[in-house]
């Protein structure tokens, strides 16, 4: 990472933690009434091939339903409250990955940190991935959301969603974070970040 990329993280992550601050205070004072604790869900991802660190997020399952693992397709969905949904759907339950980024875990653009079971089944695909710092939001993000959710919402169980996930969804993002990694500049990252802050009031 460069030291501008390092910077301008630093500096998007304080101002928008400061701006995001009342939203996200509501938020849980909204989750604690509804859902209880815990409010936070802390994920093992990868940050490189070697090493990981624990993504934060706002829960958007009910307790207990993590213990599947992988992905969410249909089979998580299905026990999803109107709140989780909502919340992921805004990316709201993304706001705690602030910390993770001035903690220097992630970059606010980046390839999205991938669970360790993937980077070590296929470390041809996740060794070149990961020499981009993981980032909240990025290219393959951008691009590929929204059909990864159509592929992943017709999966009714765990193996099945697993299975689309590999087959169809890891080769096809890891394309399109590679080219983003070699292009990336801070004009590019300011313009996926500015693509991303519009998405919640994108209509479908």
């Amino acid at each position: 990472m460069t030291l501008g990329k390092r910077l301008l993280d630093v500096t998007l992550a304080l101002l928008l933690g400061t701006l995001l601050l009342p939203l996200l205070a509501v938020l849980l004072v909204v989750m604690a009434v509804a859902e209880g604790r815990p409010l936070f869900y802390v994920s093992e991802r990868m940050r490189s091939p070697t090493r990981a660190f624990g993504l934060i997020k706002l829960r958007t399952m009910p307790v207990g339903a993590d213990r599947v693992g992988g992905v969410t397709g249909g089979d998580k969905q299905a026990r999803m409250r109107l709140l989780h949904r909502l919340l992921r759907r805004s990316r709201a339950d993304e706001i705690p990955q602030l910390w993770n980024v001035l903690r220097g875990d992630m970059s606010l653009v980046g390839p999205r940190p991938p669970l360790r079971r993937y980077v070590e089944d296929y470390p041809d695909i996740y060794g070149p991935v990961l020499q981009s710092r993981p980032g909240i939001t990025g290219l393959a993000s951008l691009t590929y959301h929204a059909h990864e959710e159509r592929l992943l919402a017709a999966c009714t169980t765990p193996e099945a969603t697993d299975a689309v996930y590999r087959r169809r969804c890891v080769p096809a993002k890891a394309r399109l974070d590679l080219i983003y990694a070699r292009h990336r500049n801070l004009c590019w990252d300011l313009l996926l970040i500015g693509r991303t802050a519009a998405r919640p009031f994108r209509r479908k």
